[in-house]
C-alpha cells in the first residue's frame, strides 16, 4: 500500500494493526505533509483530532486551559476505570489536584536520587548480560528488556529483597502483551489480568504496612502526604502505585528493545557508540526519539479552541501522535535516520508543560546503563529470528526480539 495515495479520512491512525503489521513511518510522514492536524474517525467511537506534528503537539501540551487530562489519557479507555481515577491519578488529574500530587510523588524521582540507582542498576544488568553472552540465541525483551525496570521499581517502593523476585515474575506477566491481542492468544491476556490482579493486592498490603511503618519510599510519601489540607485516600495511593508501575515499565522496556533493534540495523552506530564517538547521554536522546513507545497522549478540549490552524469543539478529544511529532521534518533532519550523536533532540518521548513524564530521570538512566554495559560487554548483535511487534495503538514496541549477544 502506497501511503501517498492514502485520504486522509478514510485512514485510522489508531489501528492496531497497523503497529504489528503495518508500515506506520512512511504513513505519519504523509499524514504530516497533508493533513498534520486532521478529523480521524475510529469505529466504534465518535474519533478524535489527530495532531501528527510538532508545533500543533505544542499548542495541546502548553494549553491546560483549554485542555484536560480527566477525561482519559488514551484512545480507547475504559470510561468507568478513567472516571474512577479521574481526579485521584497523577496521569489524568488537572490543577489544583495535579501540582500537589506531581509534588508528593516527585522526590522519588529526581535526578540525584535517581542517580543513585545506578549501582543498583548495574547489579540487575550485568548478570543478564553475562548470561545472555553464554546463550545461544536470547529474548531480548523477556530475558533483559523486561527484568531492568521491573527491579528498579522494586527499589524505589522498597519492596523487599525476598519477595523481589516474585514482583519481578508478576511485573513481566503483567506487561507482556500477547501478541495479535486476546484473539490470538487468549491465555496469554488471561495471565496478564491474573498477574495485574495480584500485583493489585501486593500493593494493597504494602499500603498497609507503611501505614503501620513508614520509610522514605514513595508509597510512604503518597500516604505522609498533604493533599490540599488532607491525607490521601488507600484509593488514591493504589491507583498512583498503579500508574508508577505502568509507567516504570513501559518505556523503558520497549525502549530498549527498539533501541537495539535499531542499533543491529544501523552497525555503524554501535560501533561508534562503543568507539566513545558519541555521548552516552546523546545516544539515549536518539533512542527514545527514533523508538517513541507512547504512541499518543490524548486530551480533550473544555472549550472551542484552534490547533494548527483547525477548529477543535468542546468536548472533542485531540491525540498527539508522539511517534510522528518526533519525526517532524522541521524540527529534526533526516528523521528516519538512527543517528546517536544527533544535536538539539528536543523530542517529545516523555511530553512537555505540566504533565512531563515524572518518571522521565528514571528512564534516561536506566537507559544509559543497559547502553553502557552493553557497549563495555558486547562485540558482536545479530538478530537470530523473526521480530514480534505489538498489537497496540498505544505502545509501539516490540514483544518478541530472538538475538545473538558475542
Amino acid at each position: 500500500m502506497d501511503p501517498t495515495t492514502i485520504d486522509p479520512a478514510t485512514i485510522d491512525v489508531a489501528d492496531p494493526e497497523l503497529y504489528e503489521s503495518g508500515d506506520p513511518v512512511a504513513l505519519w510522514a504523509h499524514l504530516r505533509a497533508t493533513s498534520p492536524v486532521h478529523w480521524n474517525n475510529h469505529p466504534p467511537g465518535p474519533g478524535f483530532w489527530a495532531v501528527m506534528s510538532y508545533r500543533p503537539a505544542l499548542e495541546v501540551y502548553r494549553n491546560t486551559d483549554a485542555f484536560t487530562s480527566e477525561l482519559g489519557m488514551r484512545i480507547d479507555s475504559d470510561p468507568a476505570a478513567v472516571e474512577a481515577a479521574a481526579g485521584k491519578m497523577l496521569i489524568v488529574t488537572d490543577p489544583p489536584t495535579h501540582p500537589r500530587l506531581r509534588q508528593l510523588m516527585n522526590s522519588a524521582f529526581l535526578p540525584r536520587v535517581v542517580s543513585t540507582l545506578e549501582a543498583s542498576m548495574r547489579r540487575v544488568i550485568e548478570p543478564l548480560v553475562d548470561e545472555a553472552l553464554r546463550n545461544d540465541v536470547v529474548d531480548f525483551v523477556s530475558e533483559i528488556a523486561a527484568v531492568l525496570p521491573a527491579a528498579i521499581i522494586c527499589d524505589i517502593m522498597d519492596v523487599p529483597q525476598s519477595e523481589r523476585a516474585m514482583m519481578i515474575d508478576l511485573t513481566s506477566k503483567a506487561f507482556g502483551a500477547s501478541v495479535g491481542g486476546e484473539a490470538k492468544c487468549p491465555m496469554g491476556t488471561m495471565e496478564k489480568t491474573e498477574a495485574h490482579a495480584e500485583i493489585f493486592l501486593y500493593y494493597t498490603e504494602l499500603v498497609e504496612q507503611r501505614r503501620r511503618a513508614p520509610g522514605s519510599d514513595v508509597v510512604s510519601a503518597l500516604i505522609q502526604g498533604d493533599l490540599g489540607g488532607r491525607r490521601l485516600t488507600d484509593e488514591e495511593v493504589l491507583l498512583n502505585c498503579d500508574g508508577l508501575l505502568t509507567g516504570a515499565n513501559e518505556t523503558t522496556r520497549h525502549a530498549s528493545a527498539a533501541g537495539l533493534l535499531a542499533l543491529i540495523q544501523n552497525p555503524g552506530e554501535w560501533h561508534r557508540l562503543r568507539g566513545g564517538e558519541v555521548s552516552i547521554e546523546s545516544a539515549v536522546d536518539e533512542v527514545l526519539r527514533y523508538t517513541s513507545p507512547a504512541l499518543h497522549v490524548l486530551r480533550v478540549a473544555k472549550k472551542d479552541v484552534e490547533v494548527g490552524g483547525r477548529l477543535v469543539r468542546a468536548g472533542e478529544a485531540v491525540a498527539i501522535w508522539n511517534s510522528s511529532v518526533n519525526r517532524d521534518e522541521t524540527v529534526f533532519p533526516d528523521p528516519d535516520r538512527f543517528d546517536l550523536g544527533r544535536d538539539q533532540n528536543r523530542h517529545l518521548t516523555f511530553g512537555i508543560g505540566p504533565h512531563f513524564c515524572l518518571g522521565a530521570p528514571l528512564a534516561r538512566v536506566e537507559l544509559k546503563v543497559l547502553l553502557q554495559v552493553l557497549a563495555e560487554k558486547v562485540t558482536h548483535l545479530e538478530l537470530a529470528g523473526p521480530v514480534e511487534r505489538l498489537r497496540s495503538n498505544f505502545m509501539w514496541g516490540i514483544e518478541r526480539l530472538p538475538v545473538v549477544l558475542r
